[in-house]
């Protein structure tokens, strides 16, 4: 890895192209290193996972009004929707927005911890939509998400947005231009201004992330791919982007992350050096936020060891800052306890997974969340009992360990009226690649047939699976199949509709 240092110049002092950190991006996804076996078989798992929790929230009203939104755009030879027939095509741009807001909606895919957090599955739906549009190979396509995954998770490792309340998904504006770039083999050169475009317009607020959360959760994502892939249009026709973003005077460092004297350092693979960041980030059993997911599997230990859990007193949550500012007591988010909260809200709060998983003895992305769920009584007043502390001994082991050893648990106290007080405590996720049950290939199938359950037919399941499992062979005309159709007549929003614009 090679170590970029990036700070603010004066106007006057403006580096030279190749000296600028877009640049430096740019020539890492025009570099044409080929692509291990390990990250290949990553890169297929990590597009089954997509594909299943985008199955699951099919007819979910952001999914389905980001389809119809892409029903108003068909292209002949274009690329395909999740639910709909494949020989129904769409502007790429389109297709990867409805994609990805169904990848998005549930909260329930690929995670990783570095300075900045990020989901980075969220690269996938617009660089499949490119790749089906443009005639790309299955090898094509895994170079393009292997590189993707390196970018975004590089700049998350060192160039922190949540201390600016800057909303995660800005470093998915320049992974998934480069992710293009590299899947259409461009120069450095037009990569180079499409990434200073994207990284321009990809800034957005925290805000996403608080208080009541909305729908725009999932759509954010999406935003990003269509912004790439307008980025990538606008450099191939020759022209230009903001330049030097990270560097200039009134550039996003200027504006956004610490001002004229923030310096940043940024370690990328130098060339010929194979890009392997996709092997650091873990997937999800239960769909919640990850900070969530060792509490509920804590959750499920613990209750074995509780006859009833009327008879708490108090639950407290010790963790890292992250867990107890972002899904903790720390947010001061009321909504967090508010039994009326919109889902997107109660996935965001570990006070609630804790107690439901602690009731229930299970999660299920659905049932979890149901109004009559989060409204039983018995619940509220357990939920209500639950708060979390910020750690020091927890921020430390979070803050001094590589990426895939940072410690994503805590440790939970629960008090009672009439015994000693339980205490446990979990490090990884049971899933984690460190944790007890570790996510492998077959993991990955069963997650994509269990959520497909009463949505796809078993046909049309054991299709996608075969098919995906080929990528590396895969040649242009049968990437069209990286797809999942849906029975005819179960799909929300299945034809166009003329309620908006479009």
């Amino acid at each position: 890895m090679i170590s970029h240092e990036i700070r603010v110049y004066p106007s006057a002092e403006t580096p030279s192209k190749s000296a600028q950190f877009a640049w430096k991006i740019a020539a890492l996804a025009a570099d044409p290193v080929p692509v291990g076996t390990e990250v290949a078989g990553m890169v297929i798992n990590r597009i089954i996972d997509n594909a299943a929790v985008a199955m699951a929230a099919i007819n979910r009203r952001p999914v389905a009004n980001a389809r119809s939104q892409a029903l108003a755009h068909p292209r002949q030879g274009g690329a395909a929707v999740f639910g709909l027939p494949m020989a129904q095509r769409f502007e790429a741009e389109w297709a990867g927005w409805a994609n990805a807001t169904a990848v998005r909606e549930l909260d329930f895919h690929d995670t990783f911890f570095g300075a900045e957090s990020a989901h980075p599955g969220d690269n996938i739906s617009a660089l499949i939509a490119v790749a089906q549009q443009c005639d790309r190979s299955g090898a094509d396509l895994i170079r393009a998400i292997a590189t993707a995954y390196e970018i975004q998770l590089d700049l998350a490792m060192s160039m922190c947005l949540f201390e600016h309340k800057i909303d995660h998904v800005a470093h998915l504006g320049p992974s998934i231009t480069a992710g293009i770039g590299a899947l259409l083999g461009l120069d450095t050169g037009t990569i180079y201004q499409a990434v200073q475009h994207a990284v321009h317009v990809s800034f957005s607020t925290r805000q996403t992330r608080k208080g009541e959360i909305s729908s725009w959760k999932a759509y954010a994502p999406a935003h990003l791919g269509k912004i790439a892939v307008d980025a990538i249009d606008r450099a191939m026709r020759g022209e230009s982007g903001p330049s030097p973003i990270y560097e200039g005077e009134d550039s996003v460092i200027a504006a956004f992350l610490g001002g004229a004297d923030r310096v940043f350092r940024v370690d990328l693979p130098g060339p010929g050096e194979p890009k392997r960041a996709i092997l650091d980030t873990f997937t999800k059993e239960h769909s919640v936020a990850y900070h969530c997911q060792p509490m509920v599997d804590l959750a499920f230990r613990m209750r074995m060891m509780i006859e009833d859990t009327e008879a708490i007193e108090t639950v407290t949550i010790h963790s890292k800052r992250q867990t107890h500012m972002v899904t903790g007591s720390g947010s001061n988010d009321p909504q967090k306890y508010d039994p009326k909260a919109s889902r997107e809200t109660l996935d965001h709060s570990i006070m609630y997974a804790f107690a439901v998983a602690l009731e229930d003895g299970e999660w299920h992305h659905e049932r979890s969340y149901s109004p009559e769920r989060s409204g039983r009584p018995e619940t509220v007043r357990l939920w209500r009992k639950v708060k979390t502390v910020e750690d020091d001994e927890w921020n430390r082991r979070f803050e001094e360990a590589e990426p895939l050893h940072k410690p994503q648990g805590g440790r939970v106290e629960i008090t009672f009226a009439d015994r000693e007080p339980l205490v446990d405590e979990i490090d990884f996720a049971d899933a984690h690649p460190l944790g007890a049950r570790p996510f492998a290939r077959p993991d990955y199938v069963r997650k994509f047939e269990t959520l497909c359950e009463g949505v796809v037919e078993a046909g049309e399941i054991a299709r996608f699976i075969a098919l995906v499992q080929d990528l590396p062979a895969l040649a242009s005309d049968a990437l069209g199949g990286l797809n999942v159709e849906v029975p005819p007549g179960s799909l929300e929003c299945a034809k166009r509709d003329h309620r908006g614009i479009f």
